[in-house]
């Protein structure tokens, strides 16, 4: 984790320290906005079948999509660091030579 310190520090990124709990924040937004989706598409249903149908499908497709992606750009943002590391431990090792 990260220290109050940290955030007066250029040393040491916070990032991939609070990525983890960005990542939940966004799951939750987006199965929160998901939900209300299938709620719209199910009231919609009343009106017309088939949009509520479509809208309900839609709903659900943009959970499992949200929900991906969001994973695949919280990896990519910690791969990005994790380089930085990497390249920042060669540089060490090429310094003491």
């Amino acid at each position: 984790m990260f220290e109050v310190s940290d955030l007066f520090q250029w040393d040491r990124f916070i990032a991939p320290a609070i990525i983890k709990s960005f990542y939940w924040l966004v799951i939750a937004l987006v199965i929160l906005f998901g939900i209300s989706g299938i709620f719209t598409g199910l009231l919609q249903m009343a009106i017309s079948p088939f949009g509520g149908f479509i809208t309900t499908i839609s709903a659900i497709i943009g959970i499992v999509v949200g929900v991906v992606f969001s994973r695949i750009i919280a990896e990519f943002i910690l791969i990005v660091f994790r380089i930085n590391e990497h390249l920042g431990a060669i540089r060490n090792q090429g310094e003491h030579r």
